[in-house]
């Protein structure tokens, strides 16, 4: 059975996006490798330095109260799947019916935090990302839904989009048939296009964690690397179980955050099952396309406890998160070729298994969840699953439930032919518009100088046009040479960048191509220069939470607290109440000698709660330990930083 219905829960707000272009960095450096010449690993494959051509969504509340989503549900009797087509698709519970538990964590409040390539992220149930590494780029976006069914009648739940990141399509075809005990998802990807796109994968699963539990894996090595000092990130080859200190397979184990990524031979079946105490647990398995699984943890020390009361509430259950990817990590992306589609079937559901051999010898407990599941699902079936509903509903149209956004409809425009035959795309809308005409005239329309562009796009073909455009008619026009600074910006050409957005400036002096400019500036090392400038783009248009944030945060980075707390204090009321903001501010404050105005700031009302922290980022204990030693030493005491207890609202230290 197959429905769709209103979903309230207790939640913050997430606000709309920002309208400046996001160019700051969301992966910190390249990773270091420890590996042997036969792993073959595509490390530091297909990265980007930026999340273009998307703004970003890093701005929400921190007042609770009632949300309500559209959710779509597929049940029978045995399993309730509920998912969110407005946040990626997410498949946000999975209740069996049968043992009246719930084998994902489902989370019951909806609070973003900074996790994903956009800053906004949700913890719990089952995300689907693509593209490129990281929490993607549509994790709190709508997908386009549709309805078809299988030849036998069972409905079919599919979400599909066009990837921007990669100009590529994707769909998720879920099923629950009447009598399996398991859901399925069917994913597609396919590459239409004649170039290599590098591609990324990963199905992230949310379990609940508890104090007897272990994660069992066809693996006896994994690839590891721990939260360590930003950009010093090192990956290395360790044995599973026992790395020599603890068995890495019990999740309590662990004392901070931490992932793994089992290394799984070719030749084995692909699963990752959690089991609890009782025997009792999740599989998910598929078909080998999907080789990759990993299993992170937030570890047993105060900062990762207190992020997942931050992204969940405060009586919640702690989780983990198992995994499972195209590639063997989630620092490499695997090169998809031209014209090809790739395409597999994952399986989830609960699994019963003897708990004397799960908890006992490593070999015995692989060997017993190996074995139930192939009396429960065989392999083959997996296989023939995949290819017998490739002939009966995954290259057929499906009803159209809701919409996703008008790129995918571009693209077809584009493309001058229908390149995803089966998936319906719609129409353009106003983001695409001056795109489409460009398309159509080979140039830009004139833009108000004073009204943000209403997108922005770095694919090749496009890349192409604006040069065409700027070497034509547009060679005064504003918005068109801003548009082409920010793809030669993308790519790193930063001499052509400045120059085009200098051009841009003289032809009409707006805040879009000043912070671009300030970025870059930022980027190249100019980091006094990139702070002013920034600042200026705010003096022009002061109403942008996201400018505003990336101004602090490039002020902290030049070190220039006196501007920092200046520029503070010219800000409207409004944005001063903004918690990042008064954060870095105290920052300032404390830096230039003002402890008790800092102190005044960090405690009031309690203490400040930020809800944008980005994952991994220590500012919040830095800032409390910097103040402590501040006053002490004003008393004439010398205080080290290990001996300040940092409160646990302020501790977010994951290592």
């Amino acid at each position: 059975m197959l429905r769709f219905e209103k979903l309230t829960m207790q939640g913050t707000t997430l606000k709309p996006e920002s309208v400046f272009p996001a160019l700051r960095s969301h992966i910190p450096g390249k990773q270091v490798t420890y590996f042997e010449e036969e792993d073959e690993l595509f490390v530091n494959y297909g990265g980007y330095p930026n999340p273009l051509p998307y703004s970003m969504q890093d701005c929400y509340t921190t007042e609770l109260k009632d949300v309500t989503f559209d959710s779509a549900v597929l049940e029978n009797d045995y399993l309730k799947a509920v998912f969110l087509p407005q946040f990626g698709g997410r498949l946000w519970q999975l209740f069996d019916k049968v043992a009246k538990r719930d084998l994902i964590t489902h989370n019951p409040i909806f609070k973003p935090q900074n996790f994903a390539i956009r800053n906004a992220w949700l913890a719990g149930g089952v995300e689907w990302n693509i593209g490129r590494c990281g929490h993607h780029d549509l994790t709190c976006s709508p997908m386009f839904t549709a309805t078809t069914e299988d030849e036998d009648g069972t409905p079919v739940l599919r979400f599909y989009e066009f990837c921007r990141s990669r100009a590529v399509s994707y769909q998720l075809d879920f099923m629950l048939p009447e009598t399996s005990k398991f859901l399925y998802v069917r994913v597609r990807i396919m590459n239409d296009t004649i170039n290599v796109a590098p591609m990324y994968w990963w199905s992230n699963i949310a379990v609940p964690e508890r104090k007897k539990q272990r994660i069992i894996v066809p693996a006896k090595k994994s690839f590891a690397h721990a939260y360590v000092e930003s950009g010093q990130r090192a990956f290395t080859k360790i044995p599973v179980p026992h790395d020599g200190k603890f068995d890495i397979t019990v999740p309590t184990n662990y004392p901070y955050a931490f992932d793994q990524f089992f290394d799984i031979k070719k030749e084995s079946r692909k699963f990752e099952a959690s089991i609890y105490e009782d025997g009792y647990g999740l599989i998910q398995t598929s078909t080998d396309r999907l080789r990759g699984r990993k299993l992170f943890v937030w570890g047993q020390g105060a900062g990762g406890h207190h992020w997942q009361r931050c992204l969940t509430s405060p009586e919640g259950e702690d989780y983990l998160e198992m995994q499972a990817g195209i590639c063997r990590t989630q620092s490499e992306c695997m090169p998809m070729p031209p014209q090809t589609a790739w395409e597999w079937l994952e399986a989830y559901g609960a699994i019963q298994t003897d708990p004397e051999k799960i908890f006992g010898d490593w070999d015995a407990a692989v060997d017993e969840v190996a074995t139930n599941l192939d009396k429960m699902l065989p392999r083959k079936k997996l296989e023939e699953e995949l290819a017998r509903t490739k002939k009966t509903f995954a290259l057929k149209p499906a009803k159209v439930v809701s919409q996703g956004a008008g790129w995918g409809a571009l693209e077809n425009k584009r493309f001058a032919a229908k390149w995803a035959k089966h998936l319906d795309f719609g129409e353009t809308k106003e983001p695409q518009a001056d795109w489409l005409f460009l398309l159509k005239n080979g140039f830009m329309p004139e833009r108000d100088p004073k009204l943000p562009p209403p997108s922005y796009m770095v694919q090749d073909e496009w890349f192409d046009m604006l040069k065409k455009a700027v070497a034509g008619g547009d060679a005064a026009n504003w918005h068109t040479l801003f548009q082409l600074g920010l793809n030669y910006f993308f790519r790193l050409d930063f001499e052509r960048a400045e120059d085009l957005l200098r051009k841009s400036l003289a032809a009409a002096n707006t805040p879009w191509a000043l912070y671009a400019l300030g970025n870059l500036f930022r980027v190249t090392g100019r980091i006094h220069e990139a702070a002013n400038t920034m600042a200026k783009a705010v003096s022009l248009y002061n109403t942008d939470e996201t400018i505003v944030k990336e101004t602090f945060k490039t002020y902290v980075e030049a070190g220039d607290y006196r501007n920092l707390a200046a520029f503070f204090e010219m800000l409207p009321a409004k944005m001063q109440q903004v918690p990042m903001c008064r954060l870095l501010y105290c920052k300032a404050l404390v830096q230039t000698g003002r402890l008790d105005e800092a102190e005044a700031v960090l405690m009031a009302d309690g203490g400040l709660r930020v809800p944008d922290i980005q994952e991994g980022e220590n500012s919040t204990s830095e800032i409390y330990i910097s103040l402590q030693i501040a006053k002490a030493k004003k008393q004439g005491v010398t205080l080290e930083a290990k001996d300040v207890k940092v409160p646990v609202m302020f501790d977010y230290r994951m290592s």
